[in-house]
């Protein structure tokens, strides 16, 4: 294990310093691309001139839909993927030595709905005091900044990596995870991962899978004056919906039989997050389709899941009084349909991280760990690679909410905790020993 000597170590920390005020520019300006899905274009090129600026050689990786279906990493596609493509930024270095590193962070974000409830503008990338103000700016484009300042402080510092490392922006987490599969299926891997999710700056020690779906139930219209006849597929959504709490009831039950979920609160956590149904507001509408998303356990086949999702949601509306009168309920696939990971404690990856998160504080806090009940891009390298996939980031506040904001003082340590990280990773060796 390559040890970082102290003055090494100090010496990194100030160029992070030095660097941050241009860094939180750069995250700005990433906030103020407007990466919503298929929309990512802009962004990725805003990426790709910053890696070609520090001498990386970039490459665009795009995303193959014949792949759906036919590799275990990828979930089921609803867009062409013509117009949206993954950046990877690669140094090799010029003595070899060390470990590799893939550096993964995805640009892709959530809408920001309603711009009127929020404080400030959700595509401003505004900085306030110790916080900035953004749709992404904490889910994830914070912590992207971070992977490429970090490395920047490295090379300020006069030191060279002596493993390869790589940076990678990627598509698609927000809703398929096919941004990463693409790039794991061509090749672009790692003796371990980091990605900068913000977690508080914790260690995520596992994750839920996670299975998305869409589903459309068809009722009986009819014209108010006949509307005993008829059934309002709008109802019949809402005591479908119901019945699927007790389906998630039913998953959490099972969060004592896996280790460090009995104390979060709702793993399943199903989410109804759009609805839409009717033609007319006279009428008992014909058509209604809710989509979500529900969590279960690593360990677990997610395909068994959604076979056991398929029986309850087929079970419930037979024995519903409304639903038995409708056709069956539509289950549809349409977005990740992944495992859940646990990273095993003991690795060295793990080691160096604890290592780097004590030494980027003055009081050498130590590092803990949490669980996240969500699905994160790390589970298609631990899963489909074997991969050590490390997830740490940054304190961020209302991410998929309203006035979305990042913590600068916690990207700062987080920066700071990256450099020194895959410096130790990947050793280094010192400039003027060229």
């Amino acid at each position: 294990m390559n040890r970082l000597e102290p003055h090494v170590r100090a010496s990194i920390l100030a160029e992070v310093d030095k660097a941050f005020d241009r860094q939180v520019a750069f995250l700005s300006s990433l906030v103020g691309c407007k990466s919503l899905r298929g929309l990512e274009r802009g962004v990725q090129e805003l990426v790709e001139t910053a890696l070609r600026e520090r001498g990386f050689d970039v490459r665009r990786i795009g995303i193959d839909r014949a792949l759906v279906g036919k590799h275990p990493a990828f979930s089921p596609a609803t867009i062409d993927y013509d117009e949206t493509w993954n950046v990877v930024g690669i140094k090799e270095p010029e003595v070899a030595g060390g470990r590799s590193i893939a550096l993964n962070g995805h640009v892709d974000v959530v809408p920001a709905g309603d711009a009127k409830r929020w404080s400030l503008d959700p595509f401003g990338g505004v900085r306030t005091g110790d916080w900035l103000y953004g749709r992404g700016a904490g889910d994830m484009k914070a912590g992207l900044s971070a992977l490429i300042f970090a490395l920047d402080a490295i090379e300020a510092a006069k030191l060279s990596l002596t493993g390869p490392v790589q940076i990678q922006s990627v598509v698609e987490e927000e809703v398929t995870g096919n941004g990463t599969a693409a790039l794991l299926h061509a090749g672009y891997v790692a003796d371990a991962v980091l990605i900068p999710e913000p977690t508080d700056e914790m260690l995520v020690r596992a994750n839920s899978g996670v299975i998305k779906f869409r589903i459309t139930v068809t009722g009986v219209p009819a014209h108010p004056r006949e509307i005993g006849v008829g059934v309002s597929a709008v109802d019949a959504v809402f005591r479908l919906i119901s019945h699927l709490r007790g389906l998630e009831a039913r998953w959490n039950e099972e969060k004592g039989d896996h280790p460090g979920f009995p104390e979060v609160a709702n793993p399943a956590a199903l989410t109804i997050g759009t609805i839409a149904g009717g033609e007319w507001p006279a009428s008992l509408p014909s058509s209604c389709s809710f989509a979500g998303r529900i969590g279960f356990y690593p360990g677990d086949d997610p395909h068994e899941r959604v076979r056991e999702f398929e029986r309850f949601v087929a079970e419930a509306a037979e024995q519903d009084e409304v639903l038995r009168n409708c056709p069956a309920p539509l289950v549809e696939w349409v977005g990740v349909i992944q495992a859940g990971y646990a990273l095993e404690p003991g690795t060295e990856a793990e080691a160096s991280l604890a290592r780097a998160h004590e030494a980027a504080r003055s009081a050498g806090s130590p590092l803990e760990s949490a669980i996240m009940a969500c699905y994160l891009d790390s589970a298609i390298f631990a899963v489909h690679g074997g991969i050590p996939s490390l997830v740490y980031g940054p304190a961020a506040e209302n991410i998929h909410a309203i006035d979305e904001r990042v913590s600068l003082p916690s990207l700062l340590r987080v920066t700071k905790t990256i450099a020194l990280f895959v410096a130790e990773w990947c050793g280094t060796r010192s400039v003027s020993d060229k």
